[in-house]
């Protein structure tokens, strides 16, 4: 059984098998970061603060460089935690308690009771081809339970490509958390996934429960998650699909 809460924005509660793991921390309330180079606006606060959230036993940080992705005070919670997986660039930039890890590295996350989560990094690309150095280094997560990658796949700010279509063809999680919303905060493509790219995700992990995030809460989502039921609709997969409401658990049995 896997219990998830979405926090708002790409921050998700992941609690299994005794295990409490939090995505890519946002805590600000809303409000204007900037607005060149890149318009960076938060629309929505936090369902939940670090106060409400507690004890953490690892963040799963897809990236380190965007604020819609680490935030202000969400850079406060990282000292706080036992670890904070991310790119190997950004453990370098962040220090302390970062551990680096590249696409199919695995780590083994213990417990002293011998409770124990398998989290191996994914490939992302954050955009179309060429986009990386603008955007920096992503990856995304799988967690595993009895094994590698059997359990949850978090994409992270990633599109559809070559590098997501290997996880599918490496792993087969029951839950797939694809970073939605078709960000577009520099003009006319897309950074994260769009309804296509989503829609892919399903084909591609035939027997997963897809639960879609990052596609609310800031000004450079062009998709809502009513477009992209729409999309599901249409193609008469909607059982597909599950969104969630900020602040509400949602329970998976498997």
């Amino acid at each position: 059984m896997a219990t998830l809460t979405l926090i708002g924005g790409p921050t998700l509660l992941i609690e299994i098998n005794g295990f409490r793991l939090l995505t890519d921390p946002t805590f600000d309330p809303p409000g204007l970061y900037q607005k060149a180079p890149v318009h960076f606006e938060k629309l929505t606060g936090p369902a939940l603060s670090i106060d409400d959230i507690g004890r953490l036993d690892a963040v799963l940080l897809s990236h380190d460089q965007h604020l819609d992705n680490l935030d202000r005070t969400g850079r406060t919670l990282l000292p706080k935690v036992p670890v904070t997986y991310t790119t190997s660039v950004g453990a370098e930039r962040l220090k302390g308690n970062a551990m680096g890890l590249a696409p199919f590295q695995t780590h083994v996350l213990e417990r002293p009771d011998g409770g124990r989560l398998f989290v191996t990094a994914t490939p992302a690309r954050h955009g179309p081809v060429g986009i990386e150095p603008i955007s920096g280094d992503v990856i995304g997560f799988l967690i595993g339970t009895d094994e590698p990658g059997d359990t949850l796949y978090v994409s992270g700010d990633t599109v559809w490509y070559e590098g997501t279509r290997d996880v599918a063809r490496r792993y087969s999680p029951r839950i797939v958390v694809p970073f939605a919303g078709s960000a577009e905060p520099r003009g006319s493509f897309h950074m994260t996934m769009n309804s296509n790219d989503v829609l892919e995700v399903a084909a591609a992990f035939p027997s997963a429960a897809i639960l879609p995030i990052h596609n609310e809460g800031w000004v450079h989502f062009k998709e809502t998650a009513s477009d992209l039921q729409n999309s599901f609709a249409a193609l008469s997969i909607a059982h597909r699909l599950t969104t969630f409401m900020r602040g509400v658990p949602v329970v998976l049995e498997f």
